[in-house]
Formats: structure tokens, C-alpha cells, sequence
């Protein structure tokens, strides 16, 4: 008998279905059926996916959803109300159906969300056509009535999902799973069946595809759910016969009403849906009458290239342009690169910072004349089929950076140009890769996390890690899965490793149709109200969709806020595009290896590297970026080696390819080329060969080394020499980076370089206002210009402005960077002083601010961090914020103040002491306003000294809680230097990798000692330094050797190894020592490993 199951849950009915995509449909034909249906939960999230597993399984995608159907209008949305909508399938039966129910689930979304995506009669009725649906399982409509003894209710439910499909197009569902509920509802749905002559259809719900997988599917539903196995509230399913059964199987559950198996063929051979794979849906960009997107892009591209070159003739790059020109054109892409460089035009013509390029775009002239890009790719010799490639019939790529704090803005006018239903951005699915699933199965199987978390830590922190190469490369997790419980673990998370677990909106991912979206694909939207398509970008671009990066890129708005800067300042009109890229100064920044803060090069290998490659020009900056990576960084040894001797090459046609690379293969570009001139290979088929090569497509390799071998004897070059050549290849290629993307990566390093050169004040204001609130950074970027001779000034409501701003020849703290403060409150303080002049109290600053914005916590943080010193002592103006606060107009408050300042922390003697440090000088390099005195002073003589040092101890913490740094003094100052020299800051910590060996260095700020399971001591502790602070562990047999040592606010040095966990990195300790006894010494003995 012909089966088809037509109810089935996939993986991305989100921790709930287990049925893999990549599985489910070569199963289905092993055990005799040839057609499977996809019914996820509320969304069509993966049927592009499992169109394409069908496919390639010989088996008939059948297209549906089970929606969610609210008791009443999908608009209420009323507290307590439609907490468990109804459960309904609908299937497409052909393209009107498949666009229809596009729009219902859509619908669920974009107007019925409530806890789940909802939808109501009316959009049912709406777009009916081409559906077929099915009445659900125990949760549908008439299951849910008949379980309630209400059977006049399911009747007239049935009545109106009769009226809206049709009898011909309903049928009533019925499921035998095991379940002890089901054998009175089906009696109640084969009653129905008779009475109003609906046919039956029998599913089983499948939610997993064997009956071994029952487990861990509650092990899915325990993450789901937060619980774990042991739990016996939490969400299950009954028994374990939700599977993939086989026909026959099914036919032993339904023996007795064949009829109902028969239907689901018959319904199976009713679904004819094919997605539309293979062609193109542009927009299409507004034209004149008269004019095609071809012709209008060629005047322009021709406009661009006159002004680009002054009007001057140039014969290589006018062949090169007609022949960008011809290919846009022939392949159907003029219209892309006019959208692109309308949006382009628009968000440069209001001020935003757009990239100089990213990425293979880089590599057209037609990009450059269109001031898309602003890199000229004859003059760095970047290759236009590494973008469009006639013979590679994919979407070309081109991605925009835009800063960041702009980014929106140009979304905004993408949506308005082009229309709200025409413009989306794209979802993302968060996996669980293979130490997440390890973690959450631990959980789940209710394994302490510490011991989940050791298994996990064994997998390698590599991407792309799966949990069978795990196995191959960890020698520790193979003896660990030894162990019954760790091999029982393991097992269930390899059934659960890499399904979705969450879905999210894809970084920089816009989609524009051309015309309503969800006429190709289904929309979602966010809780904050985006709305996203239901594919991702992948499967976006297998339906031939419009889809484009726009990044948002901090630098760039770092670089626009240095250049308002140096406008300020100088008066003048500063174009960064324009300056020169043979400016001396920052080639000597960079040569000192100074580049901390410039982009792409300010970590410490990459410092270091600068120092030894000495860069020159334009192109040492391009290979720097394109070599300072995973992967390519291999060649850095033999690259600089072949930079300082002499370049060998092979053979003599590979020194044109690779002179500027010292005979150092370090481009993609340089394969094409290379195969190029060896071979005679088109630079479109020398790309597909680097393809084959990065996906490891053997059939492909080779076809191509064939062709390769053969093209480079008949040029001459002897069959030995051509095997190393391609045998260079194919080494290389796993690991090049694409110099289409370093050119224009490598131009905006120069920018920052040069920026940080010759207008240093102005860079590291706007960096430092880049990174408020992220206040390691902030201390780094501090550290940095104090090193570069700059002063900083502390916050001021009466100096600052909301960045960071340059103050004579120094930098001012920007009020925008204050903890509990905000944008919009340093924003009001600012515009109020413009307005209405300085403030001169506390009384006056809270009497002219909205109480809405200035609100105590606020106004405890800028007193605290000095912001109020201008106004009088921190510790007198906390004493008077709660009548200052108290007092200010009723109109002003907006809302109840309730105050309650620690007493331990505002004492007499505190004020006084804050008074006396006022009048001496700070380290910063600044005085500070004196403040009107509100309490007597008394002189910090007549203190005793602990009072002293407690006061001002609380005076750093304040700093350096809400602003990252100290103003008042510094708790390390003793120790800079040999902390310098000896640790690594813990702001850098971040760009280290798990495993990585490391030496930092700082105060105690928390500890805690604990006793492990066999009753030995060891402990975590907190060590802080000038940019942050990062947990270390010490073991036992460490620290019964370093107890003494380890002690709140002791300053310590630790050598030991960076491990990640989940987001956050700690140091596993292998020695700790106070630094007191290593400054005479010079620091650890041995090995070093701060850098």
C-alpha cells in the first residue's frame, strides 16, 4: 500500500521536531515511500533545505506548515487569553497554495504573534486557495472539543473549516501514537467523519525518525523547556512511536480503516509544487522612458570614469570598463549595480561614512567609476572575475560597510525607495555546535555542569568542530568516553549536534524584492519589531533573491568623527580620501609597530609583525592583512624571509604573478592569475578551479589538473615544474585570502594610521568615544595616549561634550562614556549648557535637567566619577543630592524620587580628605575648578593615614566602575612599569585563543576559597589591572603552595592558560607570586609568556 506521511516536524520546529532535513528524505525512500511532507510548527523555515534533500533523494516534497489558529481574533492579544492556540495543517497543493500559505504563516508573524505566531478565520478564509488542510492532532480544534466532552463545539468548528476549504480539500486527521487520550477522540473523529462525509487521513506526527531517537528528543525538550529528565513536571511525549514509521507499519496501526492510508496518497499526488531554483529576481531600478538598465548604467559608469581620471585617456582601463560593462550587462546585473550605487550616492550625499570597498567587489571598475568602491582596481591589480564570472552562475556579492551608528538610516531609505514589503533583513540560526550540545545535554541529563563542561572542553575550540572529528583529534575524550555515563552523554548529543536552537537576525543580511517579499518567501518578525524573511541567506540565494551586506563598520564612524575634529580645530575642510598614501609619518607609526587602535593591526602579533616587515607602501599594509590571519599566517616565516633575501619562483612565468609578493603565493587572485599564464586557463575557469580546490570537489580537481598539465606543457613548461606548480595550488588555496577584500580593508588601516600620525588628538578622541562603555577598552585606548603624550581630563557637566572631545592638548572624558549615565541624558546636560550657560551647583544642574533622564542613579554616578567636581566635593555633593533632587520643580521631576545613600561611604572626614587631594595637582595632567566649599575644611595633616587611604580607595573604585580608568590616583602606580613590561594587559585577553599561554599581572580584588570533592583547598580569584579584570583559578596543589599570596587587594603576577568558557575567558593558574617579590628579580624565571 502507497504511504506518505504527511505530518511531520523537522529541526526547525525549534526544539521540539528531530526529524533532520538531511535525513529524513533518504529514509522515507528506504522504507518504500516516495513523496514526505514538511509540517514544522508556525514557520517554513527550512523548506528550501528540505526541497533540495527531496530532490536529491528521488522523493516529492509536499510543502506545508502546522499553524497555529487563534480561538479568536489574531489581533487579541490580551493577557490570558489565546494561550494555546489551535493546532492546524495545511498543505499546498499547487503554486497558488504555496504563495498562500507563504502568507498565512507570514500573517502569524507579522500580525498574531502572541507567545507563537497566530493566525485567525478570517486570513484562513482569506487565502484559502491551492490549500489542503488537515484538522490537526490532540491540540486541533476538534481534538480539543471532543477531549472536553463538547461535541455540538466540534461540530460547528468543523462547519467553519468546512465552509473555508471546501469538502473536498478538508479532511479530518486522525493519529494512533500511543497516546491513551487519542482512543475517545478518534472515536469522536470517525463520528465526524461519517456524519459530514469528510474523509479520514491518518498521520503519526512524527517528531523524530527512528524509535531510538525518542530519547533524545526528550533531551530536546528538556532544553527546550529548561528542565531536565528528572523532572517530572516537565513537557514529554507519550511513549516512543512518533517516528518515521514504514508503510507498513502504518498499515498495522490502521488496519482496520485503510481508507485512511489511501487518503494520504491521494492527497500526496494532488501536491504538485516545484520552487522556482534557478532564475534571478532583481528589482527592478525606476527608469526613464527610453531607457534600459544597461544604457543608464553605462552613462553613468562612463561619467564616473571621467571624473575619476580628469578627462584623461587611458587605454588599458577603457578596454577594461567595456568589458565590465558588457558582462553586468549580458548577465542581467545592471540593475543590482544601479540600486547599489543609488543607496551609495544617497547615504554619501547626507553624511554617512561609506567603505572604500569589501570583499570581491573591490575587483570592478565599473564599482570604482560608480564610487561604490574607492579603490582603484587596475592600480593594485585586483581581478574582476574573482567577482562576476560568466562561466560561475552565482549571485555576485556586493557588501557595503557603513558606520555604524548610521547604518539604519540607509536601511530606512532602502525601504522607503523601494517599499516597506519589498525590503527585509535576513534570519540566522543559532547551532548547537559541538561543546554547546555537550553542555546542554549535560544539563538536560541532569550531569553537573562542571562535568559537562570538562567533557566539553576536551572537543577542540576549532570552527566547523563536530563532535566525530572531536573523537579523531582529543586523546582525552576518547578515554573519557570509556566511562558508561560520559559515552551515554556523548551519544545523544550526536544526535542533537548541530540542530537549530534559536533563531536571530543576520548581522548585516537585506533582501529587496522586486516585488511584495512574501510572494517568494515568508516573513517573521522580531520583538523589536524587524521584519526578517524565514530562510536564511543561503537558501535566499538558491531562490535567485536579491540579498546584500550592509555592515556596519565602527571604524568608519571613528574616521568621520576624527575628520569633524579636525575640522573643528584647524578650520579648515579635511578629505580623508584624499591624503596621501606616501606619507611618511605613518609609515614610521607603523614600522614602531604603534598601530594599538588602528584598524586591522592593533593586536599584539600584528604590532609585532609590523616591526619586522618594516611596511613601505600601500601594498606591505594589503599582504599585512591578508597574511595576519588563521590559515595564512603559515606563510609569514617564508614571506618575510623572501622579502629581506631574494624571491624564488618555480618558473619564470610565475614572477609577474607573484614580484609584489616577494614569489610568495598569499592572493586568490594569484592562483587565477598564475593559472592564467601557466595554463592559458580563462581567469573564469582559473576561479572555478579555486572553488573545486577551497570545497575539495574532486571529481572537479581532477578534470582541472588534466587540463592544468596539459595547458602548461604545450607553454613550455617542463611536465615536473607543472606538477609543483599545481601541487602549490592546491596547498595554497585551503588557506589564501582575497585580496579583492585586503585592497580596500588595507586602505582604511592607512586612513586610521595616518589619522593617528598627523592628527593624533582628534583619532584617539573619536576612538576612545567609539568604545564608551566598554570600559577595558576605554583604559586601553587611555593608556595608549598617555603614551603618545597626551593628557586626559576627567568628565565635566560644564567641559564635556557627549563623545570624547580635545580639550588644548588634551583629550576630555565625554559624558556619553559614564556608566548609568546614557546618550540621551549626556545629550540634555550638553544642549541645556549651550542653552542656558554653566551650571553652577547641584541645585542648578538638577533644577534644569528632566527628572526622567536625571534620575538618582544617574546623578550618584556623575558626582561619583568626578563629572560634579567643577560644583564641589563628591563626597559633600552625594550628601546633598537627596534635597537637590527633592527639591527641584514638580514639573521637572516627572516621577517619586526615593533616595538612600550608603552612610559608610559619605563621612566627614572623606569630604574634607576629597577637598584637600582637589587642590594638588591630578596625574592627568589637569586641575580641576574648585567648587564652592560646603563643609569646613580640615587639613588632610591632622588625618590618620588609614582614614586617608580608605577614602581614597573608594574614590578609585568610583572611577574606575563608571569610567574604566583613575583619575584621583592609581592603586598600581608603583607597578606600572614592571607590569608593563611583564604582563599582558587583560583588555587584550579577548583576541587570545583557548589554550593560549599567557602572563598577567594586577591587584586582588575578589577571592574565594572552596573545598573540592576530596577535601582539598583551592580558590578563584578576581585580578584586576588598568584595562579590566579576569577570574583565575587556583588548584589545589597550586595554591597550598601560594595561600600566603593570595589575598584582597595583594598585587600578584600569573602565568598560566587562557581557557574559553562559553563567552568568557578565565586563567587556569600554574604559578602566582606578589609582585613585590619579582621586581627585584625582573619577573618570572624561565620561560615568558606575556605576549
Amino acid at each position: 500500500m502507497r504511504f506518505t506521511h504527511l505530518h511531520v516536524h523537522t529541526e526547525y520546529s525549534l526544539l521540539d521536531g528531530a526529524c533532520r532535513i538531511s535525513e529524513a528524505p533518504a529514509l522515507a525512500k528506504k522504507r518504500g515511500m516516495d513523496s514526505l511532507a514538511i509540517t514544522d510548527h508556525g514557520a517554513m523555515y527550512g523548506v528550501v533545505g528540505f526541497y533540495e534533500s527531496c530532490k536529491a533523494n528521488g522523493v516529492k516534497p509536499i510543502f506545508g506548515c502546522e499553524v497555529y489558529v487563534a480561538h479568536a481574533s489574531r489581533l487579541d492579544k490580551t493577557a490570558g487569553t489565546n494561550d494555546k492556540p489551535y493546532h492546524l495543517v495545511l498543505l499546498a497543493e499547487n503554486r497558488t497554495g504555496y504563495s498562500n500559505l507563504m502568507k498565512v504563516v507570514s500573517t502569524g508573524f507579522l500580525d498574531g504573534f502572541y507567545y507563537r505566531p497566530r493566525v485567525d478565520l478570517e486570513i484562513l478564509a482569506r487565502y484559502s486557495k491551492g490549500l489542503i488542510a488537515l484538522t490537526g492532532c490532540l491540540e486541533g480544534e476538534l481534538a480539543v472539543r471532543l477531549r472536553e466532552g463538547r461535541t455540538r463545539m466540534a461540530e460547528e468548528a468543523l462547519g467553519r473549516y468546512l465552509d473555508i476549504y471546501g469538502r473536498e480539500n478538508l479532511f479530518i486527521e486522525i493519529q494512533r501514537n500511543g497516546v491513551p487520550e487519542q482512543d475517545a477522540v478518534n472515536a469522536g473523529l470517525i463520528d465526524l467523519s461519517k456524519r459530514f462525509g469528510l474523509p479520514l487521513v491518518a498521520t503519526n506526527d512524527c517528531h523524530y525518525l527512528t524509535r531510538e531517537d525518542a530519547r533524545p528528543h526528550e533531551v530536546l525538550l528538556a532544553i527546550q523547556t529548561g528542565t531536565n529528565l528528572n523532572d517530572p513536571k516537565r513537557l514529554t511525549f507519550t511513549g516512543d512511536e512518533f517516528y518515521l514509521k514504514s508503510p507498513e507499519e502504518m498499515e498495522a496501526c490502521f488496519s482496520d480503516m485503510p481508507e485512511a492510508l489511501e487518503s494520504t496518497a491521494i492527497i500526496a499526488d494532488r501536491c504538485e509544487v516545484e520552487l522556482d531554483i534557478g532564475r534571478i529576481h532583481l528589482p527592478e531600478y525606476p527608469l526613464p522612458p527610453g531607457e534600459s538598465a544597461g544604457s543608464i548604467l553605462r552613462k553613468k559608469a562612463w561619467a564616473g570614469f571621467r571624473e575619476r581620471l580628469g578627462g584623461k585617456r587611458d587605454p588599458v582601463r577603457e578596454e577594461r570598463l567595456e568589458r565590465e560593462l558588457r558582462m553586468i550587462d549580458d548577465m542581467g546585473y545592471s540593475s543590482y549595480f544601479l540600486i547599489v550605487e543609488d543607496f551609495v550616492s544617497h547615504a554619501k550625499k547626507q553624511g554617512i561614512a561609506v567603505g572604500p570597498g569589501r570583499g570581491s567587489a573591490a575587483g570592478s571598475l565599473v564599482a570604482y567609476c560608480l564610487g561604490i568602491t574607492n579603490i582603484d582596481p587596475i592600480e593594485y591589480d585586483l581581478v574582476f572575475e574573482r567577482f562576476l564570472n560568466p562561466e560561475r552562475v552565482t549571485m555576485p556579492d556586493i557588501d557595503i560597510d557603513f558606520q555604524d551608528d548610521r547604518r539604519d538610516e540607509v536601511i530606512d531609505y532602502v525601504r522607503g525607495k523601494y517599499g516597506e514589503d519589498k525590503v527585509a533583513q535576513i534570519i540566522t540560526f543559532g547551532t548547537m555546535a559541538a561543546r554547546a550540545v555537550v553542555r546542554d545535554v549535560g544539563r538536560a541529563l541532569s550531569i553537573p555542569y562542571g562535568e559537562a563542561d570538562r567533557i566539553a572542553k576536551m572537543i577542540p575550540a576549532q570552527p566547523g568542530m563536530t563532535l566525530e572529528r572531536a573523537m579523531e583529534l582529543s586523546p582525552d575524550l576518547r578515554a573519557a568516553s570509556g566511562n558508561e555515563d560520559v559515552r551515554r552523554l556523548l551519544d545523544v548529543a550526536a544526535r542533537l549536534e548541530g540542530m537549530p536552537r534559536h533563531s536571530s537576525i543576520h548581522a548585516a543580511g537585506i533582501v529587496i524584492g522586486k516585488g511584495p517579499l512574501w510572494d517568494h518567501v515568508p516573513l517573521a518578525k522580531t520583538q523589536d519589531g524587524a521584519v526578517v524573511t524565514q530562510f536564511p541567506m543561503e537558501d535566499l540565494e538558491t531562490l535567485g533573491l536579491l540579498k546584500m551586506d550592509f555592515l556596519a563598520l565602527r571604524t568608519l564612524t571613528v574616521i568621520q568623527r576624527a575628520v569633524h575634529l579636525v575640522e573643528h580645530d584647524t578650520g579648515s575642510r579635511f578629505q580623508v580620501d584624499a591624503i596621501p598614501v606616501d606619507d611618511k609619518p605613518t609609515y614610521d607609526l607603523l614600522q614602531r609597530g604603534e598601530s594599538l587602535g588602528v584598524f586591522q593591526l592593533e593586536s599584539g602579533w600584528v604590532r609585532d609583525f609590523l616591526k619586522e616587515l618594516k611596511p613601505e607602501r600601500l601594498e606591505d599594509i594589503i599582504a599585512t592583512v591578508a597574511l595576519c590571519r588563521p590559515g595564512p599566517m603559515q606563510q609569514i616565516p617564508e614571506y618575510l624571509r623572501a622579502r629581506r633575501g631574494t624571491p624564488h619562483y618555480i618558473h619564470p612565468l610565475l614572477e609577474p604573478v607573484l614580484k609584489d609578493t616577494y614569489g610568495v603565493l598569499v592572493y586568490q587572485e594569484q592562483i587565477l592569475k598564475l593559472v592564467n599564464v601557466v595554463a592559458g586557463f580563462s581567469l573564469g575557469e582559473a576561479d572555478i578551479l579555486r572553488r573545486a580546490v577551497g570545497k575539495k570537489k574532486l571529481d572537479l580537481l581532477l578534470d582541472s589538473e588534466k587540463k592544468f598539465m596539459e595547458g602548461a606543457v604545450a607553454n613550455g613548461v617542463p611536465e615536473r615544474m607543472a606538477k609543483e606548480i599545481f601541487d602549490l595550488i592546491l596547498k595554497f588555496a585551503n588557506y589564501g585570502f582575497n585580496k579583492n577584500h585586503a585592497a580596500p580593508y588595507a586602505l582604511i588601516a592607512y586612513q586610521t594610521a595616518y589619522l593617528k600620525a598627523n592628527y593624533p588628538k582628534q583619532f584617539m578622541a573619536a576612538l576612545l568615544s567609539s568604545v564608551a562603555g566598554i570600559h577595558g577598552k576605554v583604559g586601553i585606548y587611555l593608556e595608549e595616549a598617555r603614551k603618545m603624550g597626551l593628557g586626559v581630563l576627567g568628565p565635566s557637566v560644564n567641559k564635556s561634550r557627549v563623545e570624547f572631545s580635545v580639550e588644548g592638548g588634551a583629550i576630555r572624558y565625554g559624558l556619553g562614556g559614564i556608566k548609568n549615565v546614557g546618550e540621551a541624558l549626556a545629550r540634555s546636560i550638553v544642549e541645556e549648557r549651550q542653552k542656558g550657560g554653566a551650571y553652577l551647583s547641584l541645585e542648578d544642574l538638577t533644577s534644569r535637567l528632566d527628572a526622567r533622564l536625571l534620575h538618582k542613579k544617574a546623578l550618584e554616578s556623575l558626582i561619583r566619577c568626578g563629572a560634579l567636581d567643577d560644583l564641589g566635593t563628591r563626597f559633600d555633593n552625594l550628601t546633598r543630592m537627596p534635597a537637590a533632587l527633592e527639591s527641584r520643580p514638580r514639573a521637572a521631576q516627572g516621577q517619586p524620587s526615593l533616595f538612600g545613600i550608603e552612610p559608610s561611604l559619605v563621612r566627614p572626614d572623606e569630604r574634607t580628605q576629597d577637598k584637600a587631594a582637589r587642590s594638588q595637582p591630578s596625574l592627568f595632567g589637569f586641575e580641576p575648578v574648585p567648587g564652592p566649599s560646603r563643609v569646613p575644611e580640615t587639613s588632610a595633616a591632622k588625618r590618620p593615614r588609614s582614614e586617608e587611604k580608605v577614602a581614597l580607595e573608594v574614590r578609585l573604585n568610583w572611577e574606575r566602575d563608571l569610567l574604566g580608568m583613575y583619575l584621583s590616583g592609581h592603586p598600581l602606580a608603583k607597578y606600572t612599569e614592571f607590569l608593563k613590561k611583564h604582563a599582558t594587559p587583560t583588555g587584550e585577553l579577548e583576541s587570545l585563543g583557548d589554550g593560549r599561554e599567557i602572563t598577567i599581572g594586577g591587584r586582588i580584588s575578589t577571592q574565594k576559597k572552596v573545598i573540592t570533592r576530596s577535601g582539598d583547598e583551592m580558590a578563584f580569584i578576581t585580578v584586576e589591572d588598568d584595562f579590566g579584570s579576569i577570574e583565575v583559578i587556583v588548584f589545589p596543589k597550586l595554591y597550598s603552595r601560594v595561600r600566603a599570596a593570595i589575598s584582597k587587594d595583594n598585587v600578584v603576577l600569573v602565568r598560566g592558560k587562557v581557557e574559553e568558557q562559553e563567552e568568557t575567558r578565565r586563567i587556569l593558574a600554574r604559578d602566582l607570586v606578589p609582585v613585590e617579590k619579582l621586581m627585584e628579580s625582573g619577573g618570572f624565571p624561565g620561560k615568558h609568556y606575556s605576549r
